[in-house]
């Protein structure tokens, strides 16, 4: 009997043993993590509730840090002067993990936005009229205001910052495809944008009636002198098959010479741009991206190139597909740039929305370069003749611009006649 109650004794130890060191451990790893004074600024019984963790290695951030966030996030749910929604404290801190990766292209979409940014509102497109870009700033800029459009008709302008829509201040967004979400709606719907007028130094604002935008990305002319001229505004889809029709149109007229216009251009689709260069320069390689752990994917051309004279007309707008053709020509040496330095965007991007929350997250994936081992992010592509448009067309569209008071292109106009000769 006696030694019955012995066991007894010794097996209520042990486990009081076990319990007490399992919470003198986890009160020392708590401890560890949040630091002292936030662990006795706590309310003990707080520490008995369920926990949630994140995890990062000791070589990926500073503990000072973690600490950090610990305490901020304990100040708030102790002293605030009301509750907080910690979940959606936390949705903004994922995002802030995405912007301190530095790049403009890589952003976190909390679920309603993912939502907004997959949802299509008609199948086509239905807004003002506009493209756009960030600009160094993050400032969602007007690139190009597109003809018979309400952006054109209420006099929207190139370079006007778009810094509201529907009063919302959009300043704080750093990815172009959400605030164009906001912008964009059903046919016959208004939409009130507020721009800030460089030019002026001042804001306009505008009432815009949404309506489905039918835009030619592509369009070509004869010029004097039997010089081609195909303006590419964007490389949307199956617009290869579309400069194929337009390229094959000018010869069949007698070109002997070449002009790609490609200032404005934002980019598009990378396969689009690289069926075009296919056409354009002699069998070899044409772009390839190279991923973090220097995996290559390379973009080839056949033996079939074009043999005329050619100038490409480029300037700060001109950005990522766009660049690649740039690139491309000026590599190979098939042609002469006209113009001011490109954008300069160089990288590849992958969404991925297998998200429980319903959230998703774009991120550069790899950077492209070119022919020669060149990646122009954040540098741009040097024209060979850098020439500024004259200041009176600094906020015209290019389609608007008179080609007779065009300077840029009379200039790629006389490096074709040179090479005519």
């Amino acid at each position: 009997m006696k030694n019955g109650r012995t066991k007894v004794w010794v097996i209520s130890l042990i486990l009081i043993g076990f319990i007490g060191s399992f919470f003198l451990g986890y009160f020392f790893s708590v401890v560890r993590l949040v630091s002292w004074d936030v662990f006795t600024s706590k309310p003990l019984n707080d520490w008995f509730k369920p926990q949630l963790a994140l995890f990062f290695d000791e070589d990926q951030v500073d503990m000072k840090t973690v600490r950090a966030f610990n305490r901020v996030k304990n100040i708030l749910g102790t002293r605030y002067y009301e509750p907080v929604n910690f979940s959606n404290s936390l949705s903004m801190a994922i995002k802030g993990l995405a912007a301190g990766t530095k790049d403009p292209y890589t952003v976190y979409y909390t679920p309603d936005e993912m939502k907004q940014f997959l949802e299509d509102t008609s199948g086509n497109y239905v807004g003002i009229g506009i493209s756009v870009h960030m600009d160094e700033n993050s400032l969602l800029t007007v690139a190009d205001v597109f003809p018979d459009s309400p952006a054109k008709a209420a006099g929207i302008i190139k370079d006007d910052k778009i810094v509201k829509v529907n009063n919302e201040d959009v300043t704080p967004i750093k990815d172009a495809d959400l605030i164009i979400k906001k912008i964009k709606g059903a046919p016959g719907t208004k939409v009130h944008v507020t721009v800030f007028r460089p030019s002026i130094k001042d804001y306009k604002e505008f009432d815009l009636e949404r309506k489905p935008i039918n835009v030619s990305y592509i369009s070509s002319e004869m010029l004097d002198n039997k010089i081609g001229y195909i303006r590419i505004k964007q490389f949307d889809e199956d617009i290869d098959k579309d400069f194929e029709v337009q390229l094959n149109g000018l010869l069949a007229q007698g070109a002997k010479g070449l002009i790609i216009d490609v200032r404005d251009n934002p980019g598009g689709d990378y396969n689009e741009v690289v069926k075009i260069c296919d056409r354009l320069v002699p069998k070899g390689l044409i772009v390839y991206t190279e991923d973090r752990n220097k995996n290559r994917e390379e973009e080839y051309s056949d033996a079939r190139e074009l043999n005329m004279p050619l100038s490409v007309l480029v300037n700060g707008y001109s950005a990522s597909a766009s660049e690649i053709l740039a690139a491309c020509i000026k590599d190979y040496g098939k042609g002469t740039l006209v113009g001011t330095k490109t954008f300069g965007k160089g990288l590849v991007q992958s969404i991925d929305n297998r998200f429980s929350n319903g959230g998703g997250l774009k991120y550069t994936i790899a950077r492209y370069f070119t022919p020669s081992g060149k990646c122009i992010h954040g540098i741009g592509v040097m024209p060979d003749i850098e020439i500024q448009l004259n200041d009176q067309f600094k906020t015209t569209a290019i389609e608007d611009i008179p080609h007779d008071k065009d300077n840029q292109l009379k200039i790629a106009i006389q490096e074709v006649i040179k090479k005519m000769k």
